[in-house]
């Protein structure tokens, strides 16, 4: 039987908003440790794909405590990021890495809500979101704003758990999403509650084609996903 990830009396986008606020100080802490730092690769992966396009201004959505972002202006010479996020805390966090690595004049960061974003239409090279997007309140509403913020000839680069397919290793993954991690997470970050949503939250999340189908719908065309780690994650690509 299918876990709802989230309590449906309370809009999602409230509870999303709550608990990352809530889990922001261990954040990057089980983050890392509990993806064995493989997030970190996926991420560089992300970063290659915005490079191929000639990305300059790129907007980072879901930014949470600022990884990606960071990565993107470390790696893209000139570049200028936009980072949104719904919680504050994480956003914090963000601002004071972005400090520590002589940023500021590069990665601006703002509270927003990825369904109504305060960006021009057609102002930006790229969009990216590492494990956002299944957090949107209204998945079509945000491809849709996604889409209405990308120049024409821009990209979206969308970084999302998964599922692996495999017999074997869709056991293992089972095992260690469903049962372990929450125990681990929730122990280390005192909110056992939020790392059971990881798991149901990927479960619920749609399909790879499914997806794209959405993000065609949104206006997206050449549309990809590309397995990561067995299946573990993938990179979804859509061109505007």
């Amino acid at each position: 039987m299918t876990v709802k990830p989230y309590d449906e009396e309370r809009p999602k986008k409230a509870q999303v908003r709550d608990m990352f606020d809530r889990i922001a100080p261990r954040y990057d802490l089980l983050n890392h440790t509990l993806s064995f730092n493989i997030d970190r690769l996926w991420r560089r992966r992300v970063v290659r794909l915005v490079q191929r396009h000639g990305a300059r201004r790129i907007l980072d959505l879901a930014t949470g405590t600022g990884d990606l972002a960071i990565e993107l202006a470390r790696r893209i010479p000139g570049s200028q990021v936009l980072g949104i996020d719904l919680s504050e805390q994480m956003l914090e966090r963000a601002r004071r890495k972005v400090t520590e690595r002589g940023l500021d004049a590069r990665v601006r960061l703002e509270e927003g809500d990825a369904e109504h974003l305060r960006v021009e239409t057609a102002s930006v090279d790229a969009l990216t979101v590492a494990f956002g997007v299944r957090n949107f309140g209204d998945l079509e509403a945000g491809l849709r704003e996604m889409a209405r913020t990308i120049k024409p000839g821009g990209v979206a680069v969308i970084l999302e758990f998964s599922e692996p397919k495999g017999a074997l290793f869709g056991r293992l993954y089972r095992f260690y999403s469903g049962w372990l991690l929450p125990r681990i997470g929730g122990a280390v970050s005192k909110d056992r509650k939020a790392y059971e949503y990881l798991p149901a939250s990927v479960e619920a999340f749609p399909e790879p084609e499914a997806f794209m189908e959405l993000m065609r719908r949104a206006g997206f065309h050449n549309c990809r996903a590309r397995s990561q780690s067995f299946g573990i994650a993938r990179i979804y690509t859509g061109e505007r």
